[in-house]
């Protein structure tokens, strides 16, 4: 894949052009027997598209979703959207069908309503659904439909593509709800996911609970309330997890030193990154870094 964003930050992967088409904003993958990309396991990288993959048969693999460990299960489906920090690790055998399409192609007109599915918005931040097999029947049955459509270019094609697509992403964001429930409150739930967006925009500049509340024109007393109901831990601890799980990734995965680690982070010095991430894992930063690669290499 092609590397578009390469900093200090774990890179953006885009979605490359459909070689048959050239459609730059919706392709298909057909995975059968060894993993293609071996280059990519153990290389951290997000996406800047929507992806979503029905896997038949894993043969054994794993992989992590923003630090979150998923053993892959045959006839499941695995989904993630933009941003999220993919990790795979060693896959021996692969059969699956996935889809991809980027913001852009959800942006026009006739594919606004897929914006608005539970299974795009992910409330619940699940990367995994469960098929029973009826469901699996259905699946496979929209994917040839997608697959044979995806190789016929025309007139026709946008709408006959998006058709199949809305069925598909509807009967999943059905399974979704029923896997996933929703808490009783939407609005606070809907704060929630807004709180934890924001931090992912700004958390290498903004670390107190009181600038995200400024930027959601509430009170820090108010947003603190809402968070601890709604997720069970404090506000100002999804943003140092957050911090963490930066910090982790870029010991693991970098050889920036740790002034450099601290300062993209927002740390006005090391020696303060440095207390503050033995604080929060009870490890100096290059302890981890050593224990961590002593145990992946």
């Amino acid at each position: 894949m092609q590397v578009i964003n390469t900093n200090l930050q774990v890179p953006v992967y885009n979605l490359e052009p459909d070689e048959a088409t050239g459609n730059k904003h919706f392709r298909v993958y057909n995975y059968e027997g060894g993993f293609p990309n071996q280059s990519d396991l153990l290389v951290p990288h997000r996406k800047d598209h929507y992806l979503f993959v029905f896997i038949r048969t894993a043969g054994g693999g794993r992989q992590w979703i923003d630090m979150t460990p998923y053993i892959l299960k045959d006839n499941t489906i695995y989904f993630t959207g933009p941003n999220q920090v993919i990790v795979k690790e060693e896959f021996k055998q692969l059969w699956s069908t996935g889809i991809a399409f980027t913001g852009e192609f959800l942006s026009l007109q006739e594919n606004a309503s897929l914006n608005k599915l539970p299974l795009i918005q992910n409330p619940q931040n699940a990367y995994e659904l469960l098929l029973t097999d009826a469901d699996i029947l259905f699946v496979e049955e929209m994917l040839q439909k997608i697959c044979i459509e995806s190789k016929e270019p025309g007139e026709w094609q946008q709408r006959m593509l998006t058709a199949y697509l809305t069925v598909l992403l509807t009967y999943l964001s059905r399974l979704y709800i029923e896997q996933f429930k929703e808490n009783d409150n939407p609005a606070d739930q809907l704060l929630l996911k807004k709180f934890q967006q924001k931090i992912n925009e700004h958390f290498q500049q903004l670390h107190e609970v009181g600038d995200y509340a400024s930027m959601l024109y509430i009170s820090a007393k108010h947003l603190s309330e809402v968070v601890k109901s709604q997720s069970g831990k404090p506000a100002i601890k999804h943003i140092h997890d957050r911090l963490i799980m930066e910090a982790r990734r870029l010991l693991f995965h970098t050889d920036h030193s740790l002034k450099e680690i601290a300062f993209n982070l927002g740390f006005s010095d090391a020696s303060y990154f440095n207390r503050f991430f033995k604080r929060e894992t009870g490890i100096a930063p290059a302890g981890y870094r050593t224990k961590i690669r002593k145990m992946y290499h």
